[in-house]
């Protein structure tokens, strides 16, 4: 008996050697060995999503990253009682409209990046459209509509101003894009 040791790259077995006792008259060629093994995909960080988004959907990562700390506190596993979910808070509407799954964190902050740049392409004339976008963001484009501008609601000029004093902290920790 003799060993056959097989070598895989780096990546495939963590540098690991693979070792085999085989019968030295074992004839040639061997039969194949077959190995299956299941290599986790590196977790993305939350900020190169959010850049990610930024670029593709054209809008400040400042801006999208406002919204997901007004909206979820950064927890991509929250669930409103309207039935929001994850890290935007997205419905499920929109969510499928933008053709994501609102439980995937990727999909979640890049439907909410899509949607906030229509938001802010349609308030594109105004004479505020940052504070319209993100008061259609919370109270529904209908609302800024029906009240020419952000709405009297309470909870939706608190979620402006939330919104706003996160755009102005991440803008001063350098988060542009």
């Amino acid at each position: 008996m003799k060993w056959l040791t097989l070598t895989a790259p780096a990546t495939l077995v963590g540098g690991l050697f693979l070792s085999f006792l085989v019968p030295s008259e074992a004839p040639l060629p061997l039969p194949s060995l077959s190995f299956h093994w299941r290599i986790p995909a590196p977790a993305f960080r939350l900020n190169d999503v959010i850049y990610a988004a930024s670029r593709k959907h054209g809008i400040s990562a400042a801006f999208i990253k406002s919204i997901i700390a007004a909206e979820s506190g950064f927890s991509p596993t929250v669930v409103s009682p309207k039935g929001a979910i994850g890290l935007m808070q997205l419905m499920p509407g929109t969510a499928r409209e933008y053709g994501a799954d609102p439980k995937i964190p990727e999909q979640n902050v890049d439907a909410g990046a899509h949607y906030l740049s229509r938001l802010l392409q349609r308030y594109q004339g105004r004479r505020d459209p940052l504070r319209h976008a993100i008061a259609a963001y919370n109270a529904g484009p209908g609302n800024v509509a029906r009240y020419h501008g952000v709405p009297p609601f309470r909870e939706t000029r608190a979620y402006v101003a939330r919104v706003l004093r996160f755009m102005k902290r991440y803008k001063s920790e350098g988060m542009y894009s």
